[in-house]
C-alpha cells in the first residue's frame, strides 16, 4: 500500500517531499497518482504538475466515508505509484477534532504514515516530538520520519541520533536552502500556472528526492492499491439518449478552484463543458445553456475583470434569460456590485447581486449547510458539508436578503447566507460534487429547461 506523507503543522515541507517524489518518479518514466487531503485547490495544482496526472482529493467530511475508499482504490490503482499527501497537522481537523484529518484518512484507508519534521531549531527535543505523534493513535503506523530544514551533517548526526532512540527509522534529510522554499500568497501556496521556470522546478525537486531522501526505504512505500473490481455505472437521472448541451466553465488566471470531479460530474450528467475567460473578457459560448463560476483569485485581478464589459454584459443578458448560474466563493465576488483590489480601489462588477466585497478578516473551516428553501441545486431538508476560506467580506445592502442556506461551524456562529432562487445559487461556501452529486444533476436538468444563448 502507498503511504501518507503528514507532519507536526503546516509549514514544515511535506509538500516538498510530494512534490520532490512526484517529480523524481516521472523522470523514471512511471507514472504516479496523488492525492491531497482536505479541502485544497492549490497543493493538488502542484502535485498535477509535478506527476503529470490529475491530484485528487479526499475529503471525508465533504464527501463521505465511502466515496473516499472508492476514489482511493479507483484511481490509485490506475497509476505505477501512489502517494497521498496529508493537510495541515496530522491530527488537524474539523475544529479541534481529529474528524476529516490526516489521521482519519490513514486510518480509513490503513494508510503508513510518513512525517516529514521541520527540524531547523531542535536536536534531542526532536524525540519528544516525534514519539508523542508515534503514540497519540494506536491505530496509525509512523513509517519513519524525513527531516526538513537540516542545517549541516553534525545536525544530521544529532537528530539521527535522537530518533534511534526511540527506534524511528530516518527517511531522508532535506537542506536548509531559500531555493526549496515554495512561494505564497494570502490563501496558500502560489498557483501551478504562476510558477516561473517550470521545468527548471521539476529537475530540481527530482534531484532533491535522489540526493536526499531514503529510496531504498520510501519507493516501497509508494506501491499502488490493487485494483477493485469494476462496479456498473448507472446512467444519470434524465440523460437518456439526449444529445449533451453545452455550458460554460469560467476557467483562467482569476477563476481556477476546481475539482477534476465537477466537469467529470456534468460530462456524466449529458453536458458539454466549455471553457470561458472572464479576465480574456470573452463573451458567453454561444449557444451554452448555463454557467459555472468556480473560485480563484478575482480580487488579484479586479481592475482586468471591471474592464471585461462584454463578459459582464454577457453574465447580465445570462441572468435575464434565465440561465442557471452556480457560483462559489470568487465566482461569487464577480456577481456582486464592486470588489475592492488588494490596494484597496474598488471596481465595479456585473451587479447582479446587492454587495460590494472589500478585504477583511478571515473566514476559514468547515461548514454545515442546511437549505433555507428549494432552489436552483438545492432542497429544503437536506444537509450539505462545504468549507470556507477567504479573505473578503462582503458589504451587502441588505444582509437579511442572504437566504439561501443557514451555516454552521465549529467557531463560526449560525448565520444565513448566500443568494439563490430556481436559476441562481451563489455562495461562499464550497462543495466537492463527489459528496452531493445530485448538485451537478440538478443544475444540468435547470440547463435542459431554458433556451440558449444568443448573444447580443
Amino acid at each position: 500500500m502507498p503511504c501518507l506523507i503528514a507532519a507536526p503543522a503546516s509549514g514544515s515541507g511535506k509538500t516538498l517531499v510530494s512534490l520532490a517524489l512526484a517529480a523524481l518518479a516521472r523522470r523514471r518514466g512511471l507514472s504516479l497518482q496523488t492525492f491531497k487531503v482536505g479541502p485544497d485547490y492549490l497543493d493538488p495544482q502542484l502535485l498535477s504538475l509535478a506527476s503529470g496526472r490529475a491530484c485528487r482529493n479526499l475529503d471525508a467530511l465533504l464527501c463521505g466515508e465511502d466515496w473516499l475508499r472508492q476514489s482511493f482504490q479507483r484511481h490509485g490503482s490506475q497509476g505505477d505509484l501512489c502517494l497521498v499527501e496529508g493537510v495541515m497537522g496530522l491530527f488537524d481537523g474539523k475544529g479541534p477534532s481529529a474528524e476529516g484529518s490526516s489521521a482519519h484518512v490513514a486510518a480509513l484507508l490503513q494508510l503508513p504514515v510518513v512525517l516529514v519534521v521541520e527540524a531547523s531549531r531542535q536536536a534531542g527535543s526532536l524525540a519528544a516530538l516525534v514519539r508523542g505523534f508515534r503514540d497519540h493513535d494506536p491505530q496509525l503506523t509512523i513509517a519513519g520520519v524525513v527531516l526538513n530544514g537540516v542545517g549541516s551533517a553534525r545536525h544530521e548526526a544529532l537528530l539521527r541520533e535522537a530518533l534511534a532512540s526511540i527506534a524511528m527509522p530516518v527517511l531522508g534529510a532535506l537542506p536548509r536552502h531559500t531555493s526549496l522554499e515554495l512561494p505564497s500568497r494570502h490563501l496558500g501556496l502560489l498557483p501551478a500556472h504562476e510558477l516561473e521556470d517550470v521545468q527548471t522546478r521539476l529537475e530540481a525537486w527530482a534531484e532533491l528526492a535522489q540526493e536526499h531522501l531514503d529510496l531504498e526505504q520510501l519507493w516501497p512505500l509508494l506501491s499502488a492499491p490493487p485494483p477493485a473490481e469494476p462496479a456498473p455505472t448507472p446512467a444519470p437521472p434524465g440523460q437518456g439518449v439526449r444529445a449533451p448541451i453545452k455550458v460554460a466553465l469560467a476557467s483562467d488566471a482569476a477563476f481556477h478552484f476546481r475539482y477534476p470531479e465537477a466537469i467529470e460530474l456534468l460530462e456524466q450528467s449529458g453536458l458539454t463543458v466549455e471553457a470561458w475567460s472572464p479576465l480574456a473578457d470573452e463573451p458567453l459560448p454561444s449557444d451554452c445553456r448555463g454557467v459555472i463560476l468556480p473560485g480563484g483569485y478575482p480580487e488579484l485581478h479586479a481592475g482586468s475583470l471591471s474592464a471585461s464589459q462584454r463578459s459582464l454584459s454577457a453574465l447580465r443578458q445570462a441572468r435575464a434569460m434565465g440561465l442557471p448560474i452556480y457560483a462559489e466563493c470568487g465566482g461569487l465576488l464577480l456577481l456582486g456590485r464592486g470588489l475592492e483590489d488588494q490596494q484597496g480601489v474598488l471596481h465595479p462588477m456585473a451587479d447582479l447581486l446587492p454587495f460590494q466585497a472589500r478585504r477583511g478578516s478571515l473566514s476559514l473551516g468547515y461548514r454545515q449547510a442546511s437549505p433555507l428553501g428549494d432552489g436552483l441545486v438545492l432542497r429544503q431538508g437536506e444537509t450539505l458539508w462545504g468549507h470556507e476560506f477567504h479573505r473578503w467580506q462582503l458589504d451587502a445592502e441588505n444582509p437579511e436578503d442572504s437566504s439561501l442556506w443557514k451555516l454552521e461551524g465549529w467557531g463560526s456562529p449560525a448565520r444565513r447566507e448566500g443568494w439563490g432562487d430556481g436559476q441562481l445559487h451563489a455562495s461562499w461556501l464550497h462543495l466537492h460534487w463527489g459528496g452531493c452529486p445530485a448538485i451537478p444533476q440538478r443544475f444540468a436538468a435547470a440547463a435542459r429547461q431554458v433556451s440558449p444563448l444568443v448573444p447580443d
